[in-house]
């Protein structure tokens, strides 16, 4: 894997996963990285199975625009809503950061001999699906694989949690993102009008994200294709959908196929921009020619000739710590706008690239 990232044995794989669960990260797709907690976590407001105040103001204000912009009905609405209750369990996981987490107890979570197997199996299998969805969106079929494992252990965890509690515990009890799930909420009732589902049999993950390649609800909307020709957009069981989903989604965010993902540029930054590029984490840039010569490292040259960010991933102390830093390209950063996270993005392209080896 570049930059010298070693597939550890199986009993240090095991070791690392006792201590931290991939159970509760799967939902990370089209969901931002969160910030520090500060306060009383939401948790501690509530009471579990708690019933939603549908008198409240927000609730009003809220069916109201359901019913004014979006034509629902309001008697549809109040019978729907009727017995809608939070999950406290939610929100506890919710205020957990797990992206605080140094890379080097973060990537193990996922980059395993076992998921590396399973993901070139998998490439295996969907060879013919996977030469036209390359041919059409552009994006390689590593990455999508990568994604895939990643968000949904390649299709077998897809969240067992009620979607629509989920969205309305969020959007009633998680004051910090309060306005982004009140509009997952909308679009997950948009959705399911649109494709005559049952908003109450949907499950997904906690933070809302559901199907194989765990879309947010407005990342459905705006992203999900039908690539199997049924006319219908189907993220839970049909692999061209799924597949071809995620390469539209990192289509539109400009991934050039083939093109560079990133470089290793050593353990330390040899100049103030550079150091101050990658302190302003995800939204960093540079241009690649002062990277390669503070560095003093040949590099590519960006495609479209975008810019370079500057990545810092935490080396476990087993092997003698310290940060490997890397440059990401214009493909790293299209991985980071499915999930806002430098960390996720670089689990992704090493997932990938452990796929081609």
């Amino acid at each position: 894997m570049p930059g010298g990232l070693p597939i550890k044995t199986l009993h240090y794989f095991r070791e690392i996963l006792k201590i931290f669960s991939m159970s509760t990260l799967f939902f990370l797709g089209s969901f931002p990285a969160f910030s520090a907690q500060t306060g009383p976590m939401a948790a501690d407001r509530v009471s579990d199975n708690q019933l939603i105040d549908l008198t409240s103001e927000k609730y009003n204000l809220f069916f109201q625009e359901l019913q004014d912009k979006h034509n629902f009905e309001e008697d549809a609405l109040r019978h729907l809503f009727k017995n809608v209750r939070i999950n406290r369990k939610i929100l506890t996981l919710m205020d957990r950061q797990w992206e605080s987490k140094p890379y080097y107890k973060y990537w193990p979570l996922f980059i395993t001999p076992l998921t590396i197997v399973k993901g070139k199996k998998e490439l295996r299998n969907h060879k013919h699906l996977f030469d036209r969805i390359e041919e059409q969106f552009g994006v390689d079929r590593e990455v999508i694989v990568a994604i895939w494992g990643i968000e949904s252990r390649f299709g077998t965890n897809m969240g067992g949690y009620a979607l629509f509690q989920a969205l309305n515990t969020l959007f009633d009890a998680y004051p910090r993102r309060s306005d982004f799930f009140r509009k997952e909420l909308i679009q997950y009732l948009l959705l399911c009008r649109e494709n005559n589902l049952d908003p109450l049999t949907i499950k997904g993950s906690y933070a809302g994200a559901f199907g194989q390649a765990q879309f947010m609800p407005s990342s459905f909307n705006e992203y999900a294709v039908d690539f199997d020709g049924d006319s219908r957009r189907d993220l839970i069981s049909s692999a061209d959908d799924i597949f071809a989903s995620i390469a539209n989604y990192l289509k539109r965010y400009n991934w050039v196929l083939h093109g560079p993902v990133f470089v290793e540029i050593g353990t330390a930054l040899k100049t103030d921009l550079l150091f101050d590029t990658y302190k302003k984490g995800r939204k960093g840039r540079v241009d690649w020619r002062e990277v390669s010569r503070a560095q003093g490292l040949p590099l590519p040259s960006p495609q479209n000739n975008g810019q370079l960010s500057i990545i810092g991933l935490e080396k476990t102390p087993l092997f003698g710590g310290g940060i490997r830093f890397v440059a990401g390209y214009p493909n790293l950063h299209a991985i980071t706008e499915y999930n806002h996270s430098n960390k996720y993005a670089m689990a992704v392209a090493e997932m990938a690239e452990a796929f081609k080896k």
